[in-house]
């Protein structure tokens, strides 16, 4: 990685974190699967501005119907039992989440 110090701070480029960071699986998608107080289970579009949370083209994932577990349904989309309840925008605070897991967009 390339970089350059200023003021005795170093800096990379944001192509070569990003890269990095790719390689790892660590990059957070912007579809996500959210767990929310009271076993709400949503997925949609996140955002978050402050405190206040969004999820545009959101649906109440009502049947995972997974055989392991929520992460399969991140990593392989809708299954041919899941059971999406689709909804408009669901907005929600901060600390009502309970957990936000990445999903493999290209399934979604």
């Amino acid at each position: 990685m390339k970089t350059i110090t200023i003021n005795n701070e170093t800096y990379v480029l944001e192509s070569d974190v990003k890269k990095e960071l790719s390689k790892k699986n660590t990059l957070p998608t912007m579809k996500q699967i959210v767990i929310l107080n009271r076993g709400w289970v949503v997925v949609g579009d996140y955002s978050e501005k402050g405190e206040d949370c969004t999820l545009t083209d959101a649906s109440v994932i009502r049947v995972w119907g997974t055989t392991k577990g929520l992460g399969e349904l991140a990593e392989n989309g809708v299954l041919k039992d899941t059971k999406l309840d689709p909804c408009p925008n669901v907005h929600f605070n901060k600390l009502t989440v309970v957990a936000r897991m990445d999903v493999n967009e290209a399934k979604w």
